[in-house]
């Protein structure tokens, strides 16, 4: 039997399509949509159509943004569901102990994803936010986790070009490796000013299976950065969670 591969072929650009509005999830007119997914008009036209009838995209006037349905499924993603919900008690319990800003990241591929995120009353020029996504060398989180997901993952992001954020990110795999190694040995990773200026954090990892199955950070301004009073903390609440976490409730992506 002969594959349907017109079909298969418009599944791809579907895909393509919504996956364009990274990192804002829009809104883009369709000009900005045939630009951004190097698509002909028509076909972009065509799938936003089909997409806004099946609620994966929204329409307002001439602006397109992802829809309500994709939140919907991916709230039911079993991994990100059960960690958080897993988490939450402990973030909360962290940011009660400190009142600063709280982050719960996974691992995929050479970034760190967020999946939960708790405000401190002020406000941060964070980039990240629930659902995004940053590179593991540039944030507290991605540290905490590619230090303790193996040395496979270490050699090829230390072998990729170092992405930058800020001035401050590391861009240097010498200086990068020797971070590494310092936070398997403390099991705490530091960040300051790499993922936004202004803006430090302190973060530990999540075991589960003997791995990292995620990491958890506060986040505080450069000017109140007090690791020494802040590590206690972010110890307990990394600790407790890992002993909660049942075989297998997390894998990373690229592990299941």
């Amino acid at each position: 039997m002969r594959r349907n591969t017109s079909s298969g072929s418009m599944l791809k650009k579907a895909a393509l399509l919504l996956d364009c509005f990274r990192p804002t999830g829009g809104p883009y007119r369709l000009t900005e949509l045939a630009e951004r997914t190097q698509l002909p008009k028509a076909t972009v036209h065509r799938l936003t159509a089909d997409l806004v009838r099946l609620g994966l995209l929204e329409r307002s006037g001439a602006h397109y943004r992802l829809g309500g349905k994709l939140f919907e499924l991916g709230s039911l993603v079993p991994r990100r569901r059960d960690l958080r919900e897993a988490a939450l008690p402990f973030l909360q319990d962290l940011f009660e102990a400190t009142r600063e800003t709280v982050h719960l990241g996974i691992r995929e591929g050479h970034d760190v994803v967020y999946i939960e995120r708790i405000h401190g009353h002020d406000p941060l020029p964070l980039p990240s936010r629930i659902g995004g996504r940053l590179p593991l060398t540039c944030t507290g989180v991605g540290k905490a986790l590619l230090a303790f997901s193996g040395a496979k993952l270490t050699e090829e992001v230390l072998a990729a070009p170092l992405p930058t954020l800020t001035p401050h990110s590391v861009t240097d795999p010498v200086r990068l490796r020797t971070t590494i190694e310092q936070v398997q040995v403390s099991g705490l990773a530091y960040e300051e000013q790499e993922a936004a200026l202004g803006v430090s954090c302190i973060a530990a990892p999540v075991f589960a299976d003997g791995s990292a199955a995620a990491a958890l950070s506060v986040a505080v301004p450069r000017t109140r950065f007090h690791p020494a009073q802040l590590a206690p903390a972010v110890r307990t609440a990394a600790l407790g969670l890992s002993r909660t976490l049942r075989p297998g409730v997390c894998r990373t992506a690229d592990s299941a």
